[in-house]
């Protein structure tokens, strides 16, 4: 996985594109990532019990990691992310910079 829980990502696919935000949860096995304040939708909630009352709330949802691309802390640009071998260490690397993540 490129990504990890605390990256910020800039949306490149969808209803939110362009919008930035940072990564919250990964789902590896499902291809998802979730980030913050980004592909949100409303849930309507009906009351359970008698003295409660109906709501909205908002959710947000998982977006497909081929919807996403990494933004370089370094260069504030949208990149690809590559590695590279440091003796034992296995490091992630800006694709346009160089730099280490």
């Amino acid at each position: 996985m490129k990504l990890k829980s605390g990256d910020t990502v800039s949306i490149v696919r969808g209803k939110d594109n362009g919008k930035q935000g940072t990564v919250q949860k990964i789902f590896t096995k499902e291809a998802k990532v979730l980030v913050e304040g980004i592909n949100q939708y409303k849930r309507h909630l009906k009351s359970r019990t008698p003295g409660q009352k109906s709501e909205i709330i908002t959710i947000t949802k998982p977006l497909s990691l081929a919807n996403v691309q990494l933004i370089c802390p370094k260069c504030k640009k949208t990149t690809r992310v590559g590695y590279k071998l440091l003796k034992d260490d296995k490091v992630r690397v800006c694709k346009k910079c160089q730099t280490e993540l």
